[in-house]
């Protein structure tokens, strides 16, 4: 399982976060091919090694032409549906935007549709959402699968001058970002302004959880510039790729990992909640969540809820469970899971590409499903069944050769 921590302690800007994800490997190819699919102005990105209060660190300098383009939340999405973005990385940039677009109309007191963005609509910001979504998705950060935390976030203080003149620093929308997602603020002693409105929606839009690195082995660290070079501290955000902490047993080749299981039993839930509530349990850091059918109390049918969670935020999910169904009370036990070692190839279906996500059990493929969403873009994308894209790639699966793919989506 991959880990993210991210550390907003110094402060977050859209483009910190991207040139610490770029730091840390993230291909800068990846995110300008992405970036180039945008059917705007053509805007840049390239990484420069600088310092920051004696420290190294990665600066992404986004250029982007100026434009006299106002562009509402709905203009916004249209650029990113009609560009060539993986559905992973297209799907993230809408979630920030439309938290964006939420919070400014907070603000503002106004519909969301009226909202123009002003600085957050502004090209450069775009590419800092888009080209941050690239580059998690090139790292593989993007699955439900990946455990994302996010520390206490740095918002400053003072004045900042913006499109509607001087305003007070935490900037009103950042404000209702991080109260809206009850995220951990961190006391800063710099008179600046330390989180914008995009890092705010980017970490927001990101965590699965809020808190110290979650427990497992580091593998890379990316170090991200603002910038201004301070005196008073590093204006920098970090981030720390890891590996959960799961272990391979000795003699069976799979992982071995120490879970807990809260199940509760409902029988009073409108049960259109429950898809959308697996959802949400995934996305607040459950391992895996999921509910059976069941007969409860005279003779009502209810559903037992089952999540599997780690120690770390077994708090967070049962506050979760407690906050969306109306159970009032969960069962706790604790339960070891063995799961198969694995990784994603992308495979190419004609005009488009699918993920595949591959089981390892001795070193050998055993299993090998694709992302159903990929698929459905990749059958949209060839004008084919989602059922023939589907067969083709099982074939492609057990065979493990192109050439058995291409053959299987030839024309009849």
């Amino acid at each position: 399982m991959r880990t993210l921590w991210i550390d907003p302690g110094q402060g977050c800007a859209g483009d910190m976060l991207l040139a610490a994800l770029l730091d840390a490997g993230a291909s800068l190819d990846a995110v300008r091919k992405g970036l180039a699919s945008l059917r705007v102005e053509p805007v840049t990105v390239d990484p420069v090694q600088v310092r920051r209060h004696g420290l190294r660190a990665t600066y992404a300098q986004v250029q982007a032409p100026e434009t006299e383009t106002e562009r509402h939340l709905s203009d916004v999405l249209a650029v990113i549906g009609a560009a060539e973005l993986p559905p992973a990385v297209a799907a993230f940039a809408v979630a920030v935007f439309q938290r964006l677009g939420e919070a400014e109309a907070r603000v503002h007191g106004v519909a969301v549709e009226r909202i123009h963005f002003h600085e957050v609509g502004a090209l450069d910001a775009i590419a800092d959402i888009v080209g941050c979504g690239l580059a998690l998705h090139d790292l593989d950060l993007l699955g439900d699968d990946v455990v994302r935390v996010v520390g206490p976030i740095a918002l400053g203080s003072g004045t900042v001058r913006a499109a509607h003149g001087l305003i007070p620093v935490p900037v009103p929308a950042v404000l209702e970002l991080v109260a809206a997602a009850k995220a951990p603020v961190a006391e800063h002693p710099a008179r600046m302004e330390l989180c914008t409105p995009t890092g705010a929606a980017l970490l927001a839009t990101l965590a699965t959880t809020w808190g110290p690195p979650p427990a497992g082995t580091p593998v890379a660290v990316g170090v991200g510039a603002g910038t201004r070079d301070p005196q008073t501290h590093p204006n920098v955000v970090r981030i720390v790729l890891g590996d959960a902490a799961e272990v391979a047993a000795q003699d069976g080749g799979w992982l071995d990992a120490r879970l807990h299981r809260v199940d509760a039993t409902v029988d009073d839930l409108d049960p259109r909640v429950w898809p959308t509530l697996l959802d949400h349990l995934r996305a607040v850091g459950a391992a895996d969540a999921w509910c059976t059918p069941a007969l409860g109390h005279k003779g009502r049918p209810a559903h037992v809820l089952s999540v599997l969670v780690d120690a770390e935020r077994l708090d967070a999910l049962c506050r979760a469970v407690f906050e969306h169904t109306t159970t009032l009370g969960v069962r706790v036990s604790r339960v070891e899971r063995r799961s198969l070692r694995r990784d994603q190839v992308r495979v190419r279906v004609g005009a488009a590409e699918v993920g595949l996500k591959r089981g390892f059990l001795d070193g050998r493929v055993v299993t090998a499903q694709p992302e159903y969403d990929d698929v459905v873009a990749a059958a949209r994308a060839n004008g084919l069944p989602v059922t023939r894209v589907l067969a083709a790639l099982h074939g492609f699966a057990a065979a493990q050769g192109i050439d058995g793919l291409d053959q299987a989506l030839r024309p009849e």
